[in-house]
């Protein structure tokens, strides 16, 4: 036994969120089912074989009165004891662990989920810390609303929600420079500077005496995004700068 070598009781839990109430793993290598571990040293695929009354997981170790029995998860768990080491080899270089299987991490868990917590929460103080013309420029380019339809206590409940339920996604859009553009966008659409047409696979003006088209929206773009692309492109800052005019007067 190695210095120091701690035996612990071990779990494992299928990855699928929707795990049936019993999964059998395969125990042995055979042609539908192939376990083959790669040894580095002697570059050759060994057969693994859980084979409860055998010291290796190795079928060419193993002698001829191997006892091979199955491996059942219940519920989505299976519980190994310390005293099946030979199970808990079998399972580490198993090939579907880490995909159909993992073994249960309490404290990396315990770890990740205070990560997640954490930018939960950060997310929520950002959100609750927007002054209005920020929630506006959410509300119009997340959700593609008008916000003079919204009173304000309705645009911090959704922007609330919205950060609560994608922690990550609401924060880069905090620092996404295109956001307040994209926001004006909505708002050129709103107040009919600009106006789609064909589905929105095409951005026209809107203007008096300037009824021109502006450009055709790729096939599977986003039509909002790529409008304030171009209107933060050299090509586009000009058509920018005479909409923003005509916004303020």
């Amino acid at each position: 036994m190695k210095k120091n070598q701690k035996y612990v009781d071990k779990i494992y839990k299928l990855t699928r969120d929707a795990a049936p109430l019993s999964f059998m793993l395969p125990t042995r290598h055979t042609r539908r089912y192939p376990l083959l571990w790669f040894d580095e040293e002697t570059g050759n695929q060994r057969a693994l074989r859980y084979a409860r009354n055998q010291k290796s997981i190795f079928e060419d170790e193993q002698d001829g009165n191997a006892i091979v029995e199955p491996i059942i998860f219940e519920d989505g768990f299976l519980r190994v004891p310390k005293t099946n080491q030979v199970l808990q080899k079998f399972l580490a270089l198993h090939p579907q662990n880490g995909h159909r299987f993992v073994e249960v991490n309490l404290e990396k868990d315990a770890a990740q989920e205070l990560d997640n917590m954490n930018v939960e929460i950060d997310a929520l103080i950002e959100a609750k810390n927007l002054n209005i013309e920020q929630l506006e420029h959410i509300v119009r380019a997340v959700f593609g609303q008008d916000p003079d339809t919204l009173t304000t206590k309705e645009m911090k409940r959704d922007v609330l929600v919205f950060a609560r339920r994608n922690p990550d996604q609401f924060l880069k859009l905090l620092n996404d420079p295109m956001l307040k553009l994209q926001s004006k966008v909505e708002m050129f659409i709103s107040k009919g500077l600009i106006k789609w047409r064909n589905n929105k696979k095409e951005v026209w003006f809107n203007l008096p005496k300037n009824k021109t088209k502006i450009l055709t929206v790729p096939f599977g773009e986003d039509p909002t995004f790529i409008t304030a692309s171009y209107f933060q492109s050299d090509d586009g800052i000009e058509s920018l700068k005479l909409l923003e005019k005509l916004l303020d007067d």
